[in-house]
């Protein structure tokens, strides 16, 4: 058991393999959700693979900017190995498969572009503020003011970490809201979620891996809804499927304007058939961390959106995740 910037510890394997590069470590028996290993945790151990593999690479191109994750199957807690071999390097970026595998089975199979990370002078354009048209945080609290709570119980990893909903977000999927549609309604729909989240662990910090874990923490569709609307969801367990993220912007260094462990969460979804619902999620800068620092004029126009990502994910019955992690501890 151990923070996160620990519990992400993949080396490089000895391998006679001339095709792929291995390394390997052994999943961490903390960072689960209920007994199965978070699917953004995973697919860290992967990022962090590949970076330490192109690290080695002569291209110049050390860092994520896209990787699409496929889970196959359930992560146990046990050993693994990532799998990574390149399969075209270009100008500007170079494209790569990682694969996770234990017991033999192949588990999470991904595809990562790589490049160069870094702000670019014209004529390449990028909308930041002040333009009317950049994007701007979406989260109306402070982190100075956001009040910590309480976390699902099936976050086995939540001594590593502090959580703050934002209030105003929340309340705009209430029944009565204007958010809700009708059949005068043209779009809309959906559900919001945001939040702060901080890592409690002062060893922490934003790394492009914990990006990986990050977009995967976020309150699921199905839980958003009132009980009306979720009339016999039971304890549940959201398995993701298809999980796609974006590197948009490097880190920034900590300072008084950006924190080192604390980033703005904020997803949304829109659609729900069957149990497959989507989610749209987005991992910004902070200035501070939470209960710390003041409210400053103008903390907005700085913070950055470090990533954004896409999922589909399944509802099943929490019972399913406890039994899948009770199978893959036997197998040990």
């Amino acid at each position: 058991m151990a923070p996160f910037y620990r519990a992400v510890d993949v080396k490089s394997s000895p391998s006679n393999d001339a095709v792929y590069r291995i390394f390997a470590g052994d999943i961490d028996p903390q960072w689960l959700v209920g007994a199965v290993p978070n699917g953004g945790y995973v697919l860290a151990l992967i990022v962090e693979a590949a970076i330490q593999y192109q690290a080695a690479s002569t291209s110049g191109h050390k860092d994520p900017i896209h990787v699409t994750a496929h889970y196959l199957r359930t992560t146990s807690v046990a050993h693994f190995e990532v799998r990574v071999r390149t399969l075209k390097t270009g100008r500007g970026f170079t494209n790569l498969t990682a694969e996770l595998i234990q017991q033999g089975n192949l588990i999470v199979t991904t595809h990562l572009i790589f490049g160069i990370n870094t702000p670019t002078p014209p004529p390449h354009l990028t909308l930041v503020p002040p333009s009317p048209y950049a994007r701007r945080i979406p989260l109306h609290t402070h982190p100075s003011t956001a009040n910590p709570q309480r976390m699902r119980e099936a976050w086995v990893f939540q001594p590593y970490m502090k959580l703050a909903s934002d209030p105003t977000i929340h309340a705009r999927n209430h029944p009565e809201s204007i958010s809700r549609t009708d059949s005068t309604t043209v779009g809309g729909g959906g559900l919001e979620w945001g939040a702060w989240f901080e890592f409690v662990d002062e060893g922490d910090r934003i790394t492009n891996p914990s990006l990986a874990f990050l977009v995967d923490i976020f309150v699921n569709l199905p839980s958003l809804l009132p009980k009306s609307e979720r009339q016999g969801l039971r304890s549940s367990w959201f398995p993701t499927m298809v999980l796609a993220i974006e590197f948009k912007a490097p880190i920034p260094r900590p300072s008084d304007v950006y924190a080192s462990r604390t980033v703005g969460l904020y997803s949304s979804g829109r659609f729900l058939n069957d149990g497959r619902h989507d989610a749209y999620v987005e991992v910004w800068s902070a200035p501070c961390n939470i209960g710390e620092g003041v409210d400053t004029e103008g903390w907005r126009e700085k913070q950055v959106c470090l990533a954004t990502a896409t999922q589909m994910a399944y509802i099943v019955p929490m019972e399913v995740n406890m039994a899948k992690g009770k199978k893959g501890s036997a197998k040990l």
